[in-house]
C-alpha cells in the first residue's frame, strides 16, 4: 500500500522553526529519511519553498481557470512538503508518521495513495490502461534509461 504523508504548519509552528538552529533541523530530517530508506519504504519526499515569485494557484471556479500569485491561504491550509511510503499496512504507515521529528504546531495528513483495485469497475478505461506504460516510461525516465 501507497500513503502520503503530508506536512502542515500551525502559524506557532512556523513561529518557533524561527528559533532553531537549522543546521539540527536538517540533521532530524535527513536521519528520518535515512532511516526510511534503510527500512525500503520511502518512495519519494520533498520539502515545499514557500517563495511566493514561484507559486501560485489554480482556482476552478471560474471558465476559465483563474490563476494567482500567493498568497495561498492560512498558514493552516500550506502543505509544506510530503513523502510517499510504500508499506504494508494503514498501520505500519502511522508508525512512520509518528517517528517523524515535527515539533508542536505541525501536522502529518496521511492519505492513502489509490491503486488499480479502486477503479475495478473501470478496467476497460482506455486511461486507466495507459497508466501503467506511463508508469513504466516514468521510471525508466527517473533511472536514465529509455523511455521506449
Amino acid at each position: 500500500m501507497k500513503f502520503m504523508l503530508i506536512m502542515r504548519a500551525t502559524q506557532a509552528a512556523v513561529d518557533a522553526m524561527a528559533d532553531l538552529d537549522m543546521e539540527t533541523v536538517i540533521n532530524a530530517m535527513g536521519a528520518y529519511n535515512e532511516k526510511m530508506v534503510k527500512a525500503g519504504v520511502l518512495l519519494a519526499g520533498d520539502g515545499l519553498a514557500d517563495d511566493p515569485e514561484n507559486s501560485f494557484v489554480v482556482d476552478f471556479d471560474a471558465d476559465p481557470p483563474v490563476v494567482t500569485d500567493g498568497p495561498y491561504g492560512e498558514v493552516h491550509e500550506l502543505f509544506n512538503g510530503f513523502w510517499m511510503l510504500q508499506v504494508s499496512s494503514k498501520a505500519e504507515a502511522a508508525e512512520w508518521a509518528r517517528q517523524c521529528p515535527l515539533g508542536p504546531g505541525n501536522k502529518l495528513e496521511v492519505r492513502r495513495v489509490t491503486d488499480e483495485s479502486d477503479f475495478a469497475d473501470f478496467a476497460d478505461n482506455e486511461f486507466l490502461r495507459k497508466e501503467e506504460g506511463w508508469r513504466q516510461e516514468q521510471a525508466a525516465r527517473t533511472a536514465g534509461g529509455p523511455t521506449e
